[in-house]
């Protein structure tokens, strides 16, 4: 059904039908949402409208969507909304149409004043009829921020009493937008918000599709969608592309199936190529429902409603919007996208070494050497084994000596149960209560690798210069370059604590997000611990965020370097602090496959700086699989081979000289890219643009582009197409409109390298075990240089340019250079920026391609 269509039957709706679902509660109680009276007809029954049946399937708001409910017919008619059992289905599930869905007339709020204002509008909404969610709060505020031509913002707040809104830093706009690309447009009953593309008349956002909520810990609101293409709302493992076939995405920072980040924030395609993004400024737990209208649902437990909608009008631009509001990533030091080496379980700073050496001795290049918590004095934080790991601090002076770098694992978790005065994190963190409490105001003890364990508490300044000193110290004895933060959802091998959680409103909300483990308090801390800022109910979501940004104030202050930090856990605004990776994945082919989409989503999100564990973490890998990924891992933007304890050894330098071979010659061609890599970080650092591109940002009107992600392109230029199944020696390549190059052959300049592709095509390329295919798009001048061992050694090697011509001679790139390290080296005019144009005077004999 087309939307107009269907809000003209649900206009009619409005007319025709007599009952609303919503009425008053028969209960107070403060936590549980009891079922409310039924609203009953003169013969005393409810009796369903008419309307009901001709509400299409796509159409149907969930209005019972609390999990683990069997809905029956009694249940859904308590809250006065329709109810069609489908019969194929055995349940009213998640995956599925729901049985129990509103009435097209549904109580909302009214609209009953709007006034115009310096930035925009400001409106009050008032509710009549009470919900079946206790708390409802009646009276609300709402401004309409016209804060730039492409980006507007909305927030509805309650007006009497101040509720929890998210501590990051976003624009204060203080000049409306001169010449908006979108137009604003109101219903005044039941209340809904309409915003346009004035261009186009594309309806972005319409809230009137379903009733609005906003009570104390239930926040709803639904909005349709111009098409069902849909990507971001991260952190999940799935496809770039969602599915708006009744899928609902939780985010609530967590280990395992809600995964360790949350981003609410989506980039969607309209039908004529245009793309726009939504960002809903929310903390607390929430749920996201997809249905296949299109249409999305936001169910949140906490906050306000606190959104931004980006005009773009292509989706790189939207990206760079989003960033904009949120922050545009930091700019890595270089060695931060060479070649990293780690593993749980080398047991010994020996074997440590013995693998940097191995890597030397075959020549292969790794500039970075990793140790997970096996390092650590019985897993204690800011130690390190003076038995097994007595040569660390040896090792770390080898790895500078060969312009090398070695970054350590920390875990939040600090050791409760040392003996009083032996270990000095814990006893200066009880001196300076920097510490999570419970609700009692008492430290709140949980459990992770060192055993009971405090939480330091990152949303005090006070921790944070707590955590430096920490740093600081342990710096001295070895002196690391870099941090990977890890377990920062926080986790928590507890249920919320030692001695368990209060049977509170903040622990048992009316309604619980489909949280692996049912509550907010599985695996982590109580939802009614106390912080600095707010409870932990509030602000679990930025613990990871919170702890990046200390550890990269603190390794500022100590290497006076630009920080090198990767962070389990992450929230929109991370990339200005630290990079990611996609956590705990498995020596598994559909993990080397899910790792393109994950890469991708994280881009669009704002922490380009990502990549996932190369030939997997859990299990052993098999020399096929682990070839194939250091094929595709050569080109993450952050490129980490990292394994599990007793698992086989998966360094490049544990397989046969071929497989060897052919993951020494994939890492080579990573560090020629060096120069237009970081480039391309450079552009990500100053203009908020992708690292790993989506097909679809460069060819929007190619719609066969969207559901891509098997294959992406680094930057504008160059096209990935990796193998992602066991066996193959082909791997299948869409090709948009145009000149592409192989990039393997480009020295050849033979008209053989060239793939000249009038209307889009897919092509099965030839992909030997040796090789990963890459193809250079035409009208691209790309830097490389002669590769090294290690970044540094290469930094000094000749540059080249490769040079591929568009059909009417045309060509241009750039190069960004400066030290590498200092910080803020764009910012303080310290680095050396050359744009490259070429164009062709009279056409060449043999090529339309330079090297």
């Amino acid at each position: 059904f087309p939307i107009s269509a269907v809000l003209c039957i649900l206009e009619s709706f409005l007319l025709s039908s007599l009952y609303l679902c919503l009425t008053e509660p028969p209960s107070t109680e403060p936590h549980r949402p009891p079922p409310p009276a039924v609203a009953k007809s003169p013969n005393g029954t409810w009796l369903q409208p008419e309307s009901c049946s001709q509400i299409p399937e796509a159409w149907r708001f969930d209005c019972y969507p609390e999990r683990g409910a069997v809905v029956t017919e009694e249940m859904c008619h308590a809250r006065n909304c329709c109810f069609i059992q489908r019969s194929q289905a055995k349940t009213s599930g998640r995956n599925g149409v729901p049985w129990c869905f509103y009435t097209p007339d549904c109580s909302s709020y009214e609209l009953v004043s709007i006034t115009d204002t310096e930035m925009g509008k400001v409106g009050k909404l008032l509710r009549n009829k009470k919900t079946y969610y206790p708390k409802d709060i009646d009276a609300l505020q709402m401004e309409v921020l016209y804060e730039e031509d492409n980006r507007l913002r909305v927030k509805i707040t309650d007006p009497a009493e101040k509720r929890y809104e998210v501590p990051i830093d976003v624009p204060v706009v203080q000049k409306k937008a001169s010449n908006p690309s979108y137009t604003v447009d109101f219903i005044k009953e039941p209340f809904g918000l309409i915003v346009k593309r004035t261009q186009t008349g594309t309806v972005l956002l319409n809230t009137s599709i379903a009733p609005l909520f906003y009570a104390d810990q239930f926040l709803q609101m639904s909005t349709s969608l111009p098409s069902r293409f849909i990507y971001g709302l991260g952190e999940h493992r799935s496809n770039f592309l969602h599915d708006v076939q009744w899928k609902t995405l939780t985010m609530w920072a967590r280990d395992l199936t809600n995964l360790y980040g949350v981003h609410p924030f989506y980039l969607s395609m309209e039908s004529d190529g245009m793309a726009h993004g939504f960002f809903m400024l929310n903390s607390n737990a929430m749920d996201v429902a997809l249905q296949p209208a299109p249409a999305l649902t936001w169910r949140m437990i906490g906050g306000i409603l606190d959104f931004y909608i980006f005009l773009g009008p292509d989706p790189s631009s939207v990206i760079a919007q989003y960033l904009d509001v949120v922050g545009k990533p930091a700019m890595p030091i270089f060695w931060a996208l060479g070649y990293h080496l780690c593993r749980w379980g080398y047991k010994s700073s020996d074997k440590t070494w013995n693998v940097v050496k191995e890597m030397r001795n075959y020549g292969i290049p790794q500039d970075v050497q990793w140790n997970d918590i096996d390092y650590m004095d019985h897993a204690l934080d800011f130690t390190y084994d003076t038995v097994n790991f007595s040569s660390l601090p040896d090792l770390v002076k080898d790895l500078h000596r060969h312009d090398q770098h070695y970054v350590m694992i920390l875990d939040p978790g600090i050791s409760s149960s040392q003996l009083p005065g032996s270990y000095w994190p814990f006893d200066e963190g009880m001196k300076r209560g920097i510490f999570i409490n419970d609700s009692n105001g008492d430290v709140l003890i949980g459990k992770v690798w060192p055993g009971l364990t405090a939480f330091p508490d990152f949303s005090n300044p006070d921790t944070h210069e707590w955590w430096y000193q920490n740093l600081k110290r342990f710096h001295e004895k070895v002196p690391f370059d870099g941090v990977w933060i890890d377990m920062n959802e926080p986790s928590n091998f507890f249920d919320g604590s030692l001695n368990g959680c209060p049977d509170n409103e903040l622990e048992n909300p009316p309604y619980t997000p489909g949280i692996l483990g049912g509550t907010l308090k599985t695996k982590t801390v109580c939802a009614s611990a106390r912080q600095k800022i707010s409870t932990h109910y509030n602000i679990h979501s930025l613990y990871g965020l919170m702890e990046a940004k200390a550890t990269e104030s603190a390794l500022r202050k100590i290497t006076n370097k630009r920080p090198f930090v990767i962070s389990r856990s992450t929230f929109p605004s991370q990339g200005k602090y630290s990079g990611h990776w996609l956590g705990d994945n498995r020596s598994q082919w559909k993990d080397l496959a899910t790792s393109i989409p994950g890469m991708l989503t994280f881009n669009i999100l704002g922490i380009p700086l990502i990549g996932a564990d190369i030939c997997g973490f859990g299990g052993s890998t098999t020399e096929e699989l682990c070839v194939r990924w250091t094929q595709l891992g050569a080109f993450y933007p952050f490129s980490r081979n990292h394994n599990s304890i007793d698992e086989q050894d998966q360094e490049p330098t544990a397989f046969s000289p071929a497989a060897r071979t052919a993951m020494k010659e994939a890492i080579l061609l990573r560090y020629s890219l060096f120069p237009h890599l970081y480039t391309l970080f450079h552009h990500a650092h100053i203009s908020g643009h992708t690292v790993a591109t989506p097909l679809l940002f460069q060819f929007p009107n190619d719609e066969k582009t969207y559901g891509i992600d098997k294959q992406f392109l680094l930057g504008k230029s160059l096209l990935v197409t990796p193998v992602l199944e066991a066996g193959q020696d082909y791997v299948v390549g869409y090709f948009p409109k145009g000149l592409w190059y192989d990039f393997h052959t480009v020295s050849h300049t033979s008209l053989e390298t060239l793939l000249e592709i009038h209307n889009s095509l897919t092509i099965n390329l030839q992909a030997p075990k040796d090789k990963i295919n890459l193809h250079l798009r035409e009208g691209s001048v790309i830097p490389t240089q002669r590769p090294n061992t290690t970044l540094w050694v290469s930094s000094g090697q000749p540059l080249h340019l490769i040079v591929s011509l568009s059909e009417d001679g045309l060509a241009k790139g750039d190069l960004f250079w400066d030290d590498g390290e200092t910080l803020d080296t764009y910012e303080k005019d310290q680095y050396a920026y050359i744009y490259f144009t070429v164009e062709q005077v009279q056409k060449m004999h043999n090529s339309p391609l330079l090297q």
